[in-house]
């Protein structure tokens, strides 16, 4: 059995799904606001689905995109990790770190501080050479996460090829992380 990762930070825990998790991020799921800078919300059963995939990875990995806990509460405020995306961006292979958290955890410096772990266990543990991070070129907060780690913006946007020609979210901005060229700035 292959042995499962977990992270942890002075706020939260970085741990594998749990059956419990699922609801509650149904609910982020199908919210409009959480789910902004994506195409479309998710029904019930297409963030199931995304959940048990996150689990599954980590369950043939050990790690991957882990549900996040707020240690002070106990509560599932969202996803933080890594994951090898599966579309043909101009840039793969590659692996990218990824979040995404509920509105009450948005503006509490949650996204960096779990996200700067993640990329310390990345380049650390894992030895990787590289992550990436991208989003949807008006996604500002998102941006501004990648910008605190210390990531490199690439000079060119890309359009994602998911997304429509002429999608409103189609074109993207690439952020890259390096091993010992990060400086975190939180909140």
């Amino acid at each position: 059995m292959m042995h499962i990762h977990e992270i942890e930070t002075d706020r939260l825990r970085l741990r594998q799904w749990q059956d419990s998790d699922y609801p509650i991020f149904a609910r982020m799921n199908a919210d409009a606001e959480t789910m902004r800078f994506f195409p479309t919300t998710l029904t019930v059963e297409q963030s199931n689905a995304m959940a048990q995939y996150c689990r599954d990875l980590i369950e043939q990995q050990g790690w991957g995109v882990w549900a996040v806990e707020e240690k002070a509460t106990a509560a599932f405020i969202g996803f933080i990790g890594l994951h090898i995306p599966t579309d043909e961006l101009p840039f793969s292979p590659c692996v990218e770190i990824a979040w995404r958290l509920a509105i009450t955890a948005w503006g509490k410096g949650f996204a960096t501080e779990g996200a700067s772990a993640t990329l310390s266990f990345a380049f650390g543990q894992l030895a990787m050479p590289e992550i990436v991070s991208f989003t949807a070129l008006n996604n500002t907060p998102s941006v501004r996460v990648m910008q605190r780690l210390g990531m490199r913006r690439d000079a060119q946007t890309f359009e994602h090829p998911s997304l429509p020609s002429g999608h409103t979210l189609r074109e993207h901005v690439l952020y890259r992380a390096f091993p010992g060229e990060r400086a975190i700035a939180f909140m």
